[in-house]
């Protein structure tokens, strides 16, 4: 089985308060966009020995490849339903540390393909309990749209936002930022404003108003960051943010012809959404 897990984008992420279970709670809308991993789960031979062959490929992921969210997400299935011996082919497009949820949306991919080919044995709010187990991004990449998220992340709620017509660029500026070192440069505090009424208003009253908590210590960590935005604003942007604890920025455009302005070095992805 195949399937293409899609990145997300942040509009709006506020961090409330520090819980007492040690994690953040916070506010966001989260946008899927149509960059994507390519994830294919197939039953292997008979012959094959090991429970599961897993192959990456394209972009290069940190870390031990038994850590990857995909076999954690294989494992945590396996504990409910025993699975016959597995071929797991992943080839990465999404960057890591880019603020874009990639490898949560690679282990929620992972598990609805998993239960699709045992023959659907797990409930929907089962398959949303194990994607929080995993990690807290995970539970969203469940749904196939956008959704207000509270909680520190398993919380949601489908949002009919409709961006229909907007043009997204996204701008990796090439400096990776650490979620948690991220998290550890945040005062958390109550928002003035309600993030999810500022959001139902017209985008051109978003900017200032649809914060991101993280861009103001990310931006003064890291420059480029701050440098990235200020071309998506001096291109066109409407709105111009960085998604989730970065290094990623993204504008949203009235049309594709102001990307002309912007630097194809630091271009990842455009569409029309």
């Amino acid at each position: 089985m195949l399937a293409f897990p899609p990145a997300k984008i942040n509009l709006g992420l506020r961090i409330t308060h520090k819980r007492a279970d040690g994690y953040h709670a916070l506010e966001s809308v989260f946008y899927p966009i149509a960059l994507c991993d390519v994830l294919e789960i197939i039953v292997a031979q008979p012959s094959q020995k090991e429970p599961v062959r897993f192959m990456p490929s394209g972009l290069a992921v940190d870390g031990s490849p038994q850590n990857n969210l995909v076999l954690k997400a294989i494992q945590l299935f396996d504990s409910c339903i025993k699975q016959p011996p597995l071929e797991v082919y992943l080839h990465k497009v999404i960057p890591m540390g880019a603020g874009l949820g990639g490898g949560s949306s690679d282990a929620a991919w992972t598990l609805r393909l998993l239960n699709e080919l045992m023959g659907k044995p797990l409930a929907f709010e089962k398959l949303l309990e194990m994607a929080a187990a995993l990690g807290s991004d995970c539970p969203f990449f469940m749904y196939d749209g956008p959704c207000v998220v509270r909680g520190r992340g398993e919380l949601l709620e489908p949002f009919g936002l409709n961006l229909k017509g907007f043009h997204l660029a996204l701008i990796n500026p090439g400096v990776h930022v650490s979620t948690a070192a991220a998290f550890g440069m945040i005062q958390p505090q109550i928002p003035d404003e309600d993030l999810f009424e500022i959001i139902k208003l017209p985008l051109a009253e978003w900017q200032g108003r649809v914060v991101n908590d993280f861009e103001g210590s990310v931006k003064q960590k890291h420059p480029e960051v701050s440098q990235a935005l200020e071309v998506l604003k001096q291109a066109g942007a409407f709105y111009a943010a960085m998604s989730g604890s970065g290094s990623t920025v993204f504008g949203l455009f009235k049309n594709a012809t102001q990307f002309n302005a912007l630097p194809k070095h630091w271009m990842l992805f455009e569409q029309e959404l």
